[in-house]
């Protein structure tokens, strides 16, 4: 088993946090893949999330979760309501990949960003969320552009 741990090097709620907590994720290669996820804690074993999840599934932005004694989520508590997308930008031209980016800052996303190629974004509620989802449909129609939702 390869061992990989993702970190979030700039979250966006990063003057709330306070501890850095771990998710589980397992990839299509069956590597294990450990997400680091800044978060505010609650109490001893519940947290805010305060980044945006590159990789892990069903946790969002503000959500509260519980963790384990070694402090790996092990499930949401309370929901934020805010959504996940994932963008992959590795055949996108320059200047759409700027374009995407600006327009998305310019309509109250908030942005994360993994790699020149991979960025996640989020949306404050489910309307928020469809206005993205049909912008980044329009896309990801052209070629321009590869997405997906944080929840499966």
């Amino acid at each position: 088993m390869v061992s990989k741990v993702i970190q979030h090097f700039h979250p966006v709620w990063r003057n709330k946090a306070n501890f850095i907590i771990r998710a589980r994720v397992d990839d299509p290669n069956k590597n294990f893949i450990g997400e680091q996820l800044w978060a505010r804690k609650i109490s001893d074993f519940r947290f805010e999330i305060c980044c945006i999840p590159f990789f892990v599934y069903n946790i969002s932005l503000g959500d509260e979760v519980e963790t384990d004694a070694e402090y790996y989520v092990k499930n949401v508590q309370r929901p934020s309501g805010q959504f996940t997308f994932r963008i992959w930008l590795k055949d996108t031209p320059n200047e759409i990949r700027t374009e995407v980016i600006k327009n998305l800052i310019e309509n109250d996303y908030l942005i994360e960003q993994h790699s020149e190629f991979l960025i996640a974004i989020n949306a404050t509620d489910e309307n928020h969320a469809q206005l993205a989802a049909d912008y980044l449909m329009e896309y990801e129609g052209q070629g321009a552009l590869t997405y997906e939702t944080g929840k499966v």
